[in-house]
């Protein structure tokens, strides 16, 4: 058996919080004042800067299907070395062009 995601688990077992975080990141998206490609590139680069790499392969994809390019995804992977050092990109590059390339 396939072991769940984080998601699926927190819809799972906390579907109430869960449904009230997606709200409020969804409101948050909606309501930003940025289009959905700047939003998920700059999304992408908080998450590559702290080493999430689960949530940069999904907003990699993310980006690419808001229109993002491939060199604009890796920017934003490349711009958490300034916020961080080497840390997103030792471990969030690779996985964010290969979920691009994929998406």
């Amino acid at each position: 058996m396939a072991e769940k995601d984080f998601i699926q688990l927190f819809a799972e077992e906390t579907p109430t919080v869960s449904k009230a975080f997606f709200g409020f990141a969804d409101d948050l998206r909606d309501n930003g004042g940025l289009d959905e490609k700047t939003f998920q590139l700059i999304y992408l680069g908080i998450k590559a800067a702290g080493g999430e790499t689960g949530s940069v392969v999904a907003h990699a994809a993310y980006a690419k299907k808001a229109g993002a390019t491939r060199n604009e995804v890796r920017g934003a992977v490349m711009v958490s070395l300034m916020t961080n050092g080497v840390t997103g990109i030792a471990s969030c590059l690779g996985p964010a062009l290969e979920s691009y390339d994929k998406a």
